[in-house]
């Protein structure tokens, strides 16, 4: 069983080297096993954190391995799947029992006198009877081969899956890491816009006191700065909530207090054409998804196959040795003992004639559930092809909104300060400045939002291809 799972819950499965034939026929490309890149020792379940300590991406993705609920839930039914191959192969082998039979029993009898009475006669016989029996099926036309095939391929299928679910355990802690990187920058960016505001209102108070300032000036800086505080605590709010959204992808508790590493300074990718028909083969050989759902129909088909082979007849061969150790004892006579010893083989064979058409339904319902497996194979790829063309994409019009927006940002910026310095000198009004620094709060917002957006789609790209393998698979996403 070893061979067939993880060895531990946060440890993705390695398949490289094992049997199985898992090739796929020529109108249905599929997968060869995916393997881990990420190899660690089993380590402990709660993990102290450090409060000095700034937790980047791949620490973060380790400590998620670990504590994260679904990668162990993921684990023991892969270890259930594996178990159950073991129970398959049991079947190849004898069953030797051992049995024994005691008991005592008491006969009364009654005899007709010479008198023309009756008198009983009290018969009681004791004893017991050890034995061990043998049962072996030798032959069935290959029903438990086929059995055996089924639970290799349900056991490969719930190991692949485990290891998507620790790809999507990546993918969602990356996903919640760079959301929560984005609303920390936005975060920044309405701290700094409210201390623009309040030096535009110091600027509107001191032209009033110098007395080329106006009334309406200074109430509409005084309004500038509440409203720049309103966008703060919308900020805080937001960044709240994706601290927790991160710490629930983790697997941390909501009280949990714990320092991130900014992402700010994270090199984004660049553009990529579609995908090529080589990639996407590729991609489709890696994923989890597409190797699970190629697993069942191959599973379904040996299910099939043991349902064709119920039909036929069955070989087995019986043995058994026993021991009989009795006394009788009859009326007042003296006792006798019994003793004997039996052993036997025989062989037969038992043929199934008639069953009301248990075995011929359950022929059309395996043949139904491979016909169903093979369409949602069919259906999981096509799936799995689209997901991959929209991410490529996505990520390309990220990157491209992350250009335009950083020259965005470049722009408003000259016309912040040079409408800033303007006012101050009396040359605009103080709506222009308004203008100017909304223009440029939404610029940065745009650009940080941008910039989560293009890591985002890039991390989604890797794990459309199946690259989220391992705790650094998110920075090899952006290289």
């Amino acid at each position: 069983m070893s061979e067939l799972t993880s060895p531990a819950p946060d440890q993705a499965w390695n398949a490289e080297g094992k049997s199985g034939d898992y090739s796929v026929p020529a109108n249905m490309e599929a997968a060869s096993p995916i393997s881990s890149a990420d190899q660690r020792s089993p380590a402990s379940s709660t993990p102290q954190i450090r409060r000095d300590h700034a937790y980047t991406l791949p620490e973060l993705i380790d400590m998620g391995q670990r504590l994260n609920p679904a990668t162990r839930v993921a684990w023991e039914q892969a270890r259930q799947a594996a178990t159950a191959v073991g129970m398959v192969e049991a079947t190849f082998l004898p069953v030797i029992t051992a049995n024994i039979i005691a008991g005592q029993q008491e006969v009364t009898t009654p005899i007709p006198t010479l008198t023309g009475g009756t008198a009983y006669l009290d018969t009681t016989v004791s004893g017991a009877v050890p034995s061990v029996t043998l049962q072996w099926l030798i032959f069935d036309f290959g029903e438990r081969q086929a059995w055996r095939d089924a639970a290799k391929q349900n056991a490969y299928a719930a190991s692949v899956s485990f290891n998507g679910t620790h790809q999507a355990l990546i993918y969602n802690i990356t996903r919640a890491y760079y959301q929560y990187g984005a609303a920390s920058r936005n975060l920044q960016i309405a701290r700094q816009t409210l201390t623009n505001s309040r030096r535009l209102q110091d600027a509107a108070n001191t032209r009033y006191k110098n007395g080329v300032g106006t009334t309406i000036e200074t109430a509409q800086a005084k309004q500038i700065v509440a409203q720049s505080g309103f966008r703060l605590v919308q900020a805080e709010d937001t960044a709240r909530d994706s601290y927790q959204d991160l710490l629930g992808a983790v697997g941390l508790s909501p009280h949990t207090n714990i320092k991130i590493a900014s992402d700010a300074a994270r090199r984004l990718p660049r553009p990529r054409a579609l995908p090529t028909e080589e990639l996407v083969r590729t991609a489709l050989a890696r994923r989890p998804d597409v190797l699970a759902s190629y697993a069942a129909v191959k599973a379904s088909e040996a299910n099939a196959r043991a349902a064709d082979a119920a039909f036929m007849p069955k070989v087995y061969l019986g043995a058994m040795a026993a021991a009989n150790n009795g006394r009788i004892q009859a009326g007042s006579l003296p006792g006798l003992g019994l003793q004997n010893t039996s052993t036997g083989i025989v062989v037969g064979a038992s043929v199934p004639i008639y069953d009301g058409g248990l075995r011929a339904n359950q022929r059309r319902q395996a043949q139904s559930v491979t016909r169903a497996a093979i369409a949602t194979h069919e259906q999981v790829r096509t799936a799995a092809i689209r997901e991959i063309v929209v991410a490529s994409d996505t990520l390309r019009s990220a990157l491209a909104s992350h250009n335009a927006a950083s020259e965005l940002v470049n722009a408003a910026g000259v016309t912040y300060n040079a409408s800033f310095e303007a006012f101050k000198n009396g040359l605009v009004p103080i709506t222009d400045v308004t203008t100017a620094e909304t223009g440029l709060l939404d610029a940065r917002q745009a650009q940080a939002d941008a910039h989560a957006a293009s890591l985002i789609a890039a991390s989604t790209l890797a794990f459309s291809l199946g690259n989220m393998t391992s705790k650094n698979a998110p920075s090899q996403a952006v290289r």
